[in-house]
């Protein structure tokens, strides 16, 4: 697994990151082509991929599927330039809680 980082949102957040020192950004401008894009990043080996909060929530049975099984790639949600997301439960959260065992208490 290569040390690469990829983002993949809406096209000013992937500007931000590029703006920051992200080379790899992939814009994306529906849920059909985000889910293709995902898939393309894992099979590409990325370690960590940065997406957005609702882009999470509409594959989240993808992003599952592909965390469940490694703890690489790390997949990263984070707010849009809308805010963040009220949830039942934070992917964020569960994703230290697997990786390292130990539940993030509030």
């Amino acid at each position: 697994m290569s040390s690469q980082i990829a983002v993949m949102a809406d096209q000013d957040t992937v500007t931000g990151f590029r703006l920051g020192g992200i080379k790899k950004g992939y814009p994306v401008q529906n849920m059909e082509e985000a889910d293709k894009t995902l898939r393309k990043l894992v099979k590409e080996d990325f370690s960590i991929i940065i997406i957005t909060e609702k882009i999470g929530d509409g594959l989240r049975s993808t992003i599952d599927q592909f965390t469940k099984t490694s703890a690489l790639p790390m997949i990263i949600e984070i707010p849009d330039k809308t805010g963040s997301i009220r949830r039942e439960s934070d992917p964020m959260s569960e994703l230290i809680k697997r990786v390292i065992g130990v539940e993030m208490v509030k």
